[in-house]
């Protein structure tokens, strides 16, 4: 038996047992095009007609479905973590070139060179670095918005970033500290003042102005979004606190710099 389209009934087919007990889908709908129509069935209480779906799949048992995504699910997590593995690799490459700078005396006689790093560490980290470890859900949150512009936006990509910016705050850095302790603090060119295992901020400055905006970004999150809407002022105000944020952690960078040679010149080194 067939269901009516105006009444809205549901199908059954003998050959095919919906939720192995009545044989009624749960859900079904019809779209008309010039040259016939399509009955889309499902055993859910929606219908997804997503292009990237595969027809007839809705109608199969749940729990084969949820085997199939899940091997799909972790092929494209194997295929991101390929991808996302090599497009560091690129940027470490970048961001570690080096050159040669020439120290001179008052004559202009080259009296020693120094090697030196062409892009400034804490840039590297706030930009190239950040793209690079944050692509895939980047990505995501891009593509999720040009696909529904002009509609309602969807929650996947914003709550995959405040997600992801959430792990590396808090797991990521409970880690990475857990990590460091006495046999495997073996770097040569750790600072001898601390005990073997333990790890210091090298510049509060910077990790100031860096822990400061992790966390005013959440604040500034919620006072956006606590009427529902995002107006484009504040959207480009967003924008702008990025560019805030790199211009303050690069000046504590370049006022420890100074420190630094400050110290350096009245130890007389």
């Amino acid at each position: 038996m067939i269901g009516d389209e105006e009444s809205q009934t549901p199908f059954q087919y003998p050959f095919y047992d919906a939720d192995k007990s009545t044989g009624v889908f749960k859900k079904w709908e019809v779209v008309k095009y010039p040259r016939g129509k399509v009955v889309y069935l499902s055993s859910n209480e929606v219908i997804c007609r997503s292009p990237l779906l595969i027809p007839g799949v809705a109608i199969l048992p749940n729990g084969l479905l949820a085997v199939f995504y899940g091997l799909c699910l972790f092929y494209l997590f194997l295929g991101i973590g390929i991808v996302s593995e090599v497009f560091m690799a690129g940027i470490e490459k970048i961001t570690s070139q080096t050159t040669i700078y020439k120290v001179t005396n008052d004559q202009g006689e080259v009296i020693k060179t120094k090697k030196v790093t062409v892009w400034n560490p804490t840039i590297a980290n706030l930009t190239l670095m950040a793209l690079g470890s944050s692509a895939p859900e980047i990505l995501l949150s891009c593509i999720e918005t040009s696909g529904g512009l002009g509609g309602c936006p969807g929650e996947l990509g914003a709550s995959t970033i405040v997600g992801s910016a959430a792990f590396n705050l808090l797991v990521i850095s409970a880690v990475s500290i857990y990590a460091v302790n006495e046999s495997t603090d073996d770097n040569p060119e750790r600072d001898e003042s601390v005990p073997k295992g333990v790890k210091k901020i090298y510049d509060m400055g910077v990790f100031t102005v860096t822990a400061f905006s992790s966390i005013f970004a959440y604040v500034w999150m919620w006072i956006v979004l606590i009427d529902q809407s995002v107006s484009p002022f504040e959207a480009w105000l967003t924008f702008l606190f990025f560019f805030i944020l790199i211009g303050s952690a690069f000046g504590m960078d370049k006022y420890k710099a100074m420190q630094t040679e400050r110290e350096r010149l009245l130890k007389g080194v």
